[in-house]
């Protein structure tokens, strides 16, 4: 193999399982995750322990889903702008349509638009089956864009992509519009499993969101996002799963819910922007394709079924890393001696080897 056509090898394990239900899957699993941060695998293998002590386990549910590209048009002014804003806004069938000439699977659900200048950004909205759907609505977005130039007057070509979308960055509008799989992911945690599994209180959790992912975040200028490290999770589990790693930056946005009922534990992850497949990009790697088939992603099921099932056990995931670390560091110096502990178990093992 030359060096041109290396593969960076991540170290990964298997942990769990976790429990899942919902509206999307029901389900004991393992999940993989590739990550150098070695103390990641037993974290989250305590959140996935959590959730074999609860009869439903991590309930995972599907809210919404749809990948998004935004191109930008050039307007005469601002008139005509509007005036083009609402064309495209009347002839959403006409626009389907032109969709799908193009594609098999992608299909046209929305479109929205923001006018600066005598700029128009007009943001599409597509469902894209299994997979993740960034070339598939780049595709679909750049006929469409051809199309409303040769149909609409007094515009032209400003560009394939306005950033309004938005693709790998954080902004407001994912956290608002949503972009990908929209998914909240919630545990109820008896008391007795609070204290003991994860050695804490459900009023000294809920104090700590407050006060860390809630308050803190706020102080920081965080952007739609109130949580502790999502992408950690996410990072790991993309990698593992032949995803395109650099769509973290608008996944790791989200919001950490925690209420205290009467010493039970409820914890809810909520992740507006999981941008996942099971085909495209990625996936012909040997070891995607196995992990890919051990989480039943691999299934004969209805076009997007795959990748909504891949959504929701990244979500519950996320929800096992999330709920231990908060856990962890509600309880002085535990979170150091546990990296501490791990990291050197770690590196002593690298040795012998």
């Amino acid at each position: 193999m030359t060096e041109a056509h290396a593969i960076a090898g991540v170290p990964m394990r298997w942990v769990g399982p976790l429990r899942i239900s919902g509206n999307v899957a029901r389900t004991e699993t393992q999940v993989p995750l590739a990550t150098y941060e070695s103390p990641l695998w037993p974290s989250v293998g305590r959140g996935a322990k959590v959730s074999r002590l609860t009869d439903e386990g991590i309930v995972a549910t599907l809210v919404d889903e749809r990948m998004t590209r935004s191109v930008l048009i050039e307007a005469t002014d601002a008139a005509t702008a509007l005036a083009a804003a609402r064309t495209i806004e009347a002839r959403i069938e006409e626009l389907r349509e032109v969709v799908r000439g193009c594609s098999r699977f992608a299909q046209l659900i929305g479109v929205r638009h923001e006018i600066n200048a005598n700029l128009l950004f007009v943001r599409f909205e597509f469902s894209t089956g299994d997979a993740s759907g960034h070339n598939m609505a780049t595709l679909a977005s750049d006929r469409l864009l051809a199309h409303l130039l040769q149909t609409v007057p007094g515009i032209s070509y400003g560009s394939i992509s306005g950033n309004y979308c938005t693709d790998k960055k954080a902004t407001a509008i994912n956290g608002i519009l949503g972009r990908g799989k929209n998914v909240v992911a919630e545990l109820l945690v008896p008391r007795e499993v609070v204290t003991d599994t994860l050695r804490t209180t459900a009023a000294k959790v809920v104090e700590l969101n407050i006060r860390k992912n809630l308050l803190g975040t706020l102080l920081a200028g965080g952007i739609r996002s109130a949580n502790a490290h999502y992408a950690n999770m996410l990072l790991a589990f993309y990698l593992a799963t032949g995803q395109d790693a650099a769509n973290i930056v608008e996944g790791s946005q989200g919001v950490v819910m925690a209420e205290d009922r009467d010493g039970d534990l409820y914890f809810a992850c909520t992740l507006p922007n999981l941008i996942v497949g099971t085909v495209g990009n990625g996936k012909g790697l040997g070891f995607v394709e196995t992990n890919l088939t051990r989480l039943g992603c691999r299934a004969d099921a209805a076009p997007g079924d795959n990748a909504r099932r891949l959504a929701v056990l990244a979500a519950a995931t996320v929800l096992c890393g999330e709920l231990s670390l908060l856990a962890a560091q509600t309880n002085p110096g535990e979170l150091m001696r546990a990296h501490v502990q791990l990291e050197r178990e770690n590196k002593t093992a690298k040795v012998g080897v």
